[in-house]
């Protein structure tokens, strides 16, 4: 009997901690990571537009300043506006660059201003998210 409530304790802990609201912070990681396998899957599926081609690729650290105007230069990014995938990513990208600017601006700590370092980002081979070129 005190194994079965032992269990059910524990059960009930796992259940609380596993069910807590994500943090503005986790949530801009999460979505940013979802925005770049999303373009590194576009550009990897042969039967897309060719525009999708030309498209910037995305490369998002959330710790550096300079993604703020990499997100507004991709929605504004005036090709592909036919293809439904490239509007779903603008969508996704639109909503990441308003969490930030809004939601989380107090929580955000920028640590670097390098623009350079996301248009060439040092590629790890333990992160699968990184999208090579």
């Amino acid at each position: 009997m005190k194994m079965m409530l032992r269990l059910v304790v524990l059960l009930s802990v796992f259940l609380l901690v596993s069910s807590a609201p994500p943090t503005c912070y986790s949530r801009i990681l999460s979505l940013s990571k979802e925005i770049m396998a999303s373009i590194k899957n576009l550009k990897n599926t042969e039967s897309v537009d060719r525009c999708v081609e030309l498209l910037p690729m995305l490369y998002l650290d959330i710790h550096n300043h300079c993604v703020l105007s990499k997100l507004r230069n991709f929605v504004a990014y005036p090709a592909c506006q036919r293809v439904p995938q490239v509007s779903a990513l603008k969508e996704k990208v639109r909503s990441l660059y308003t969490i930030m600017i809004s939601f989380c601006r107090r929580d955000l700590v920028f640590l670097t201003d390098d623009c350079y370092a996301l248009e060439f980002p040092i590629l790890s081979p333990t992160d699968p998210s990184v999208i090579q070129r």
